[in-house]
């Protein structure tokens, strides 16, 4: 397993923390020097807002890690592709570079409806990297979905 892979792996696992609250499986960690410093899952249903995203409690406890809202040297690994929302607060935290497992058709703005993350017009572009532990990501979303499907039956 490569560094990206196990990274990425730890992103899964704050994602069943979120499937564990009836919230959508979303999770997110924030690696520094080689070490995550932050985690995050989606929290939406259970805070009642939409800001309780993933990508944005990592960066909230990553700031605190490094006393500053300047995320310059961290590397975010996220279980789904970030939304407009968290796509511009990844920009300007200033994460380099960010690793995404599946991408989002319908809500995704690193590169399926718009890539914020990488516009010139932005005074700050990121790296993505896409598709690492996909077919994972990918399944426990469908399978997340199918079953609250069937609940509502």
């Amino acid at each position: 397993m490569n560094t990206d892979e196990y990274y990425m792996r730890q992103a899964i696992l704050q994602a069943k923390k979120a499937e564990k609250n009836e919230d959508v499986p979303i999770g997110c960690v924030i690696v520094y020097q080689d070490r995550i410093i932050a985690r995050g899952y989606n929290k939406r249903n259970k805070k009642k807002t939409t800001l309780a995203h993933a990508e944005l409690d990592a960066i909230a406890k990553a700031s605190k890690v490094i006393g500053d809202w300047r995320l310059e040297e961290c590397t975010m690994y996220v279980t789904l592709e970030p939304c407009q929302m968290c796509a511009g607060a990844i920009v300007q935290a200033r994460i380099p570079k960010v690793v995404i497992g599946c991408m989002n058709p319908k809500a995704g703005c690193a590169g399926s409806i718009l890539n914020l993350l990488q516009m010139q017009e932005f005074n700050h572009q990121v790296e993505v990297v896409r598709g690492i532990r996909e077919e994972e990501c990918s399944a426990m979303l469908s399978d997340f979905f199918r079953e609250l499907r069937k609940k509502r039956v």
